[in-house]
């Protein structure tokens, strides 16, 4: 059974690296799939395609500078013909000697996926190893992305889809928490939602969902409401979480920071942030 789109072959990897006890995440910072396991230092990261080409095996050698468990996963379709696809003892040793992994999954019409590990990154057979100080900022830079998410809320392979990011998570709570408001301050959006950069977040408006009144004054616009409703789901999950958090007795928002004083630090802030006559034109973030 072949597959018509590369994202279907998420959520069968996701189901067989959480088993394996790994936390997963989708498109952070361009890799398809991410994961993070209690105990390992690094990353492991999955790039996926329908085919097996020259396009995924270079994806895969500049995934080895972020982490040295780094698997490219392929589509096995059995009736398919041609001399990649029947040549899978190759390609697995080809893979083995650059230090990669090989994974294939196969689709049936009445029965789950079966997921084959052809071979293991070369780093997977190394019991103790000190994460390599290779590509060490951009792996901090993918870590940290991964865990300022709340969950995971894209599908790996996705192409010209709007992803939820990190920054979007924390714009789309400040916008929630300013249309309770009607209209507020940075202090107070970034008191409530303990997000720090909500003073930037309201100035900058990459995303076209703020309006500001005057000095110190914002209000949601018709397109911030419109992405409240798009991510209500999203909203709803990070509620119950940190309500979650609260019965346990902890006292930090989700992006465990410190709140306390954050008023007057955004009041000081804001007015360099701001420029007289207006606030700039909306760009792009994701």
């Amino acid at each position: 059974m072949a597959v018509k789109y590369e994202t279907e072959l998420y959520s069968p990897l996701k189901t067989f690296f959480e088993q394996r006890g790994f936390i997963i995440k989708a498109e952070v910072r361009h890799c398809d799939l991410v994961g993070v396991k209690p105990g390992q230092d690094e990353p492991l990261i999955v790039e996926m395609k329908k085919t097996f080409n020259l396009s995924l095996l270079l994806q895969g050698m500049q995934r080895l500078k972020l982490s040295p468990f780094v698997y490219l996963a392929v589509e096995r379709n059995r009736s398919k013909r041609g001399a990649v696809n029947q040549r899978w003892s190759e390609l697995a040793a080809l893979c083995q000697q650059l230090g990669l992994g090989l994974i294939t999954v196969t689709f049936y019409k009445t029965k789950s996926p079966l997921i084959d590990v052809l071979c293991e990154p070369a780093a997977q057979n190394i019991p103790s190893r000190a994460p390599s100080r290779k590509g060490g900022v951009r792996r901090q830079r993918l870590l940290r992305e991964f865990e300022e998410r709340s969950g995971d809320y894209n599908t790996g392979g996705s192409t010209r889809r709007q992803l939820v990011t990190a920054y979007r998570e924390k714009a789309l709570r400040v916008a929630s928490a300013l249309r309770s408001h009607g209209e507020a301050s940075p202090a107070v959006l970034a008191r409530q939602t303990g997000v720090g950069s909500a003073a930037a977040i309201l100035q900058k408006n990459y995303y076209g969902w703020f309006e500001r009144l005057s000095r110190g004054k914002y209000v949601l616009t018709i397109m911030g409401v419109q992405a409240l409703t798009e991510h209500a789901h999203m909203l709803e999950d990070h509620e119950v979480l940190e309500q979650n958090m609260h019965v346990s007795g902890s006292r930090n928002s989700i992006d465990d920071f410190n709140v306390e004083g954050l008023e007057e630090i955004a009041e000081v802030i804001e007015p360099y942030l701001v420029h007289q006559g207006g606030t700039s034109a909306p760009a792009s973030k994701d």
